[in-house]
C-alpha cells in the first residue's frame, strides 16, 4: 500500500512504481488487483482505514471472529475446568491484541473486556448450578447474606445473571483477573510504541 496526498500524485507514483517492478525487477504486476482508491475505507490483513488520514480499525469481520472465538471458549457446555479455559482464553486474547495493537480504538478494547468478564460471569455462575453452592461461594466472595440468597434462588438463566449486582460485586474484575483474566484494554495500553510508529 503506498499513501500519496492527491488522486494525481497515486496516478504518477502508481505508473512509476509499476514500470519499476516491471522494467527493473522484471516482475508480473497484477493489474485487477492494483488500483488507486480513496483511503477511507481500504481493507489490509484484518485492519481497515478510517478518514481521511487513514486511521487503522480493526475491521468488523475480524471483530466478530474475535467474538465468535470467544464464544467459542467460554461455551457454557464445554466440560473443562474454569482454569483450562481460562487459559486457552488468555493465549487466545494475547495473540489478538499482540497483532490488532496497531488499530486506534480503545473504545472497542473495553467493550470487548466487558463482554468477556461477562461471559465468564456466566460461565461461573454455571458451573455453581445447585443455590447451596451459589450462596457459599457468594458469600464467600463478600455478598451480602440476603441479596446472595435472593439471587441464589433466581431463575434467570445464566446470561442474565452474570450482570446482576451479586455478580458484579461477588465476582469483580479484580476477583477475575486473580482467576487468570487478562484485559485487552491493558495488553492494548502497553502496546502503545508501536502505534506511534505506524
Amino acid at each position: 500500500m503506498i499513501f500519496t496526498k492527491t488522486r494525481r500524485a497515486a496516478e504518477r507514483v502508481f505508473t512509476g512504481v509499476n514500470r519499476y517492478l516491471t522494467k527493473v525487477l522484471r516482475l508480473v504486476v497484477n493489474l485487477e488487483k492494483s488500483r488507486i482508491v480513496p483511503v477511507d475505507g481500504v481493507e489490509f490483513l484484518g485492519f481497515v482505514f478510517r478518514g481521511v488520514t487513514g486511521m487503522i480499525h480493526v475491521s468488523e469481520k475480524n471483530v466478530q471472529k474475535c467474538k465468535r472465538r470467544i464464544r467459542e471458549l467460554t461455551g457454557r457446555s464445554r466440560g473443562i475446568s474454569m482454569t483450562q479455559r481460562l487459559g486457552e482464553l488468555r493465549r487466545y486474547l494475547q495473540g489478538w491484541a499482540g497483532y490488532f495493537a496497531l488499530a486506534k480504538q480503545m473504545r472497542l478494547f473495553e467493550i470487548l473486556d466487558q463482554w468477556i468478564r461477562r461471559r465468564l460471569r456466566m460461565c461461573f455462575w454455571k458451573r455453581w448450578r445447585f443455590v447451596r453452592t451459589r450462596v457459599q461461594n457468594l458469600l464467600a466472595l463478600g455478598v451480602p447474606r440476603r441479596q446472595a440468597f435472593r439471587h441464589a434462588k433466581s431463575r434467570q438463566g445464566p446470561w442474565h445473571m452474570a450482570k446482576t449486582i451479586a455478580s458484579g460485586v461477588g465476582m469483580t474484575n479484580a476477583w477475575l483477573q486473580d482467576q487468570g483474566l487478562v484485559s485487552l484494554k491493558s495488553l492494548w495500553v502497553k502496546r502503545a510504541p508501536l502505534r506511534r510508529t505506524a
